[in-house]
């Protein structure tokens, strides 16, 4: 699954990954791979995901966004 996280300023990660956990606006969740297509707002929190070439969690911080979840690519824009 391909995982993209950009702010207006910069693209922040893009690339193949695991799991993806978000602080969604009714509660955080955790997309994985064939996750069914949704769009969400974000709160407050971190992003975290598990990276698929090194099994690595990373982590980032952020104050709100949205996300797009469609055909096993996870779209974030970050405020």
């Amino acid at each position: 699954m391909i995982l993209k996280v950009i702010s207006a300023e910069d693209i922040l990660f893009q690339g193949e990954v695991k799991a993806v956990h978000l602080p969604g606006a009714l509660g955080a969740f955790t997309v994985l791979p064939g996750h069914a297509a949704l769009i969400s707002t974000l709160t407050p929190g971190e992003i975290r995901y598990t990276a698929a070439a090194d099994g690595e969690e990373q982590r980032i911080s952020v104050s709100g966004g949205i996300v797009d979840v469609d055909s096993n690519i996870v779209s974030v824009c970050i405020y």
